[in-house]
């Protein structure tokens, strides 16, 4: 069987060319929180520790239930077949966040209109000062 991955090395995600939100905001969560309230809250919970793989699956594991002694197998046949990677999310299509991963795949999240945000964006990391790839997360609708 073979294994998809939605992981980045050293690339930053940057917020979608048709997104006019000017500030990052955190999604709402409620009694039902939504894929990306789930998202935004594991990796602000621990930036740079879950790769998007990691996040990705949690968050789909978590919503339909799945138990804990399932989920080695759980998560092989998720990745059996391709997914949505965090260019899909709406953190950058909706509420303003930029996604850094970096050499080893691990997450973080930065606000639109921070100087971190605007450094990754120029594609340096203001981190170490090493360059990224930059890519933009999807386009909300279809270009026109």
């Amino acid at each position: 069987m073979a294994t998809h991955t939605t992981n980045y090395v050293d690339t930053f995600i940057a917020v979608a060319p048709d997104s006019t939100v000017t500030a990052a905001t955190e999604p709402p969560a409620g009694d039902n929180p939504s894929v990306a309230a789930r998202t935004w809250a594991l990796i602000q919970a621990a930036p740079y520790t879950l790769t998007s793989d990691d996040v990705i699956f949690t968050v789909w594991a978590d919503r339909r239930g799945v138990e804990a002694d399932q989920r080695v197998a759980a998560r092989a046949e998720f990745f059996s077949k391709g997914q949505a990677c965090l260019r899909a999310s709406d953190l950058g299509k909706r509420y303003g966040w930029g996604v850094h991963s970096d050499a080893q795949g691990r997450v973080a999240l930065y606000g639109v209109g921070t100087p971190e945000y605007e450094a990754f964006a120029a594609g340096v990391s203001p981190l170490d000062g090493a360059p990224v790839q930059v890519k933009q997360a999807m386009r909300g609708s279809r270009a026109r």
